[in-house]
């Protein structure tokens, strides 16, 4: 091939290559302007976005036709309620991620909060409220999971009582929450098994849970009845889950739809971009498989 040729083919190919690249460029843009489809059920940690004032990111929720939002507590519900936006994850009980139910000493201060909290939960007409094992602190992994079970089923009666299901969040223990106990689905798996109530259930962050154990479909297949919510996160980093993480999230959705889900899928990285509600727009058109 002459030299002359090959440089006239090479920028018809590239001037084909820009137009492509353009036109994939606008195809993102009218996607991520579409209409929710809504088979996945959006919401978003509030907390990834803090330095957004609260009633206005409930604004802006509002018009990114997002209709829920996760780690809210009762002093935030007021707002909820004005906006029309449902709290998909309550907090509010509890003393943190490293002190949970795996201490015994903790379960009479543990008990009288969220005794507490449930019926404010109940009242406000939401369901899910989050909880946490603790850090291990040298405890052997099966005295903590018995610990566990033995506070939190004191709780379930009344839990049961007022449609509230507790949710204990898997974490990762290896980069972000060191020492953390409830670090992988087996052991998560096994606590709800022991407790026995449909009122106690997993919260599976697919970025922790990358992190930890990977196979992230396949577990969603084998312990999905276990999974009572699913959070998001880009892998390594925990910012935008599009093409700069190891996570391919349309297969992970269309994953948890199989199961026959009907719950929240909370977005929360950290966005990284200068325009977070873009980022967050961005993430839920994502997952709007």
């Amino acid at each position: 091939m002459k030299r002359r040729n090959f440089i006239g083919t090479s920028a018809a190919a590239s001037v084909g290559f820009l137009t492509t690249s353009a036109a994939i460029a606008n195809n993102r843009k009218t996607d991520t302007t579409a209409k929710l489809k809504y088979n996945i059920n959006h919401s978003v940690c509030y907390w990834c976005y803090g330095t957004i004032p609260f009633e206005d990111f409930l604004k802006n929720l509002v018009e990114l036709d997002i209709r829920s939002i996760d780690l809210v507590g009762p002093d935030e519900f007021p707002l909820l309620k004005k906006y029309n936006i449902h709290a998909s994850m309550c907090w509010g009980a509890g003393m943190g991620i490293e002190k949970g139910w795996n201490d015994l000493s903790l379960h009479e201060e543990l008990i009288a909060d969220y005794e507490r909290v449930i019926p404010l939960v109940a009242e406000a007409g939401y369901t899910n409220l989050i909880c946490f094992s603790g850090n291990r602190n040298g405890m052997d992994d099966l005295v903590g999971l018995r610990n566990c079970a033995k506070g939190l089923r004191q709780l379930m009666p009344l839990a049961e009582k007022h449609g509230v299901v507790l949710q204990m969040e898997l974490l990762n223990s290896k980069v972000n929450h060191k020492d953390y106990m409830c670090d992988t689905s087996e052991w998560g798996v096994s606590l709800c098994e022991t407790i026995g109530s449909e009122n106690f259930k997993l919260l599976y962050d697919i970025y922790h849970m990358q992190i930890m154990e990977g196979d992230i479909i396949r577990n969603i297949q084998d312990y999905h009845q276990y999974y009572g919510h699913y959070h998001t996160g880009g892998n390594p980093g925990r910012h935008e889950i599009d093409e700069t993480q190891e996570i391919f999230y349309p297969a992970v959705m269309k994953a948890i739809l199989k199961t026959g889900y009907t719950g929240h899928v909370a977005q929360e990285f950290v966005p990284s971009w200068d325009d977070k509600l873009a980022a967050l727009k961005q993430g839920v058109t994502i997952c709007d498989v």
